[in-house]
């Protein structure tokens, strides 16, 4: 993409992650050593589950573009943003109904870790609705019969 906001967002969208591989982690770490039977709230496992996909997502979508551009189709870009954007908003919507549903309220802790994960999940899931349209503008502005056509490339080649 030729936007100039991608890598930047590409950075807290992984940073983002890492934060809330933790806190997620640290909640059913908590939840475990209070019940003991190895049961943990599939919302938070989904919340677990999501920040390590974003960390592989990423991982393509900075790398593929400028190493495999064969791989970095502009539908596969959008797909696994999208897909992406969809996992952020179920993940940190389900823990946050869990969150409601059993009444935590405290600030320390496995409720304080699961608070900061919500908050920390709709920021992540905002980077992501930003990078999917910015992938889906990039669509719309790309020539329909060349995937990889890049609009401004004429311009480039006339200066040379």
């Amino acid at each position: 993409m030729a936007f100039a906001y991608t890598l930047p967002l590409r950075v807290v969208q992984a940073v983002l992650s890492i934060i809330i591989l933790g806190l997620s982690a640290y909640v059913i770490d908590t939840w475990n050593g209070l019940f003991n039977d190895g049961w943990t709230p599939s919302s938070v496992n989904f919340m677990l589950f999501t920040s390590i996909w974003t960390l592989l997502a990423v991982a393509y979508l900075v790398i593929t573009p400028t190493r495999f551009p064969s791989l970095a189709h502009k539908w596969a870009i959008l797909a696994v943003e999208a897909i992406t954007m969809i996992f952020w908003f179920a993940a940190w919507v389900a823990v946050a109904a869990l969150w409601g549903d059993i009444g935590c309220r405290s600030r320390g802790g496995a409720c304080g870790a699961g608070t900061a994960a919500i908050v920390f999940g709709a920021i992540e899931w905002l980077a992501f609705v930003a990078t999917t349209i910015m992938a889906a503008l990039h669509i719309r502005n790309t020539g329909r019969h060349n995937p990889h056509h890049d609009p401004n490339m004429e311009v480039r080649q006339v200066g040379v």
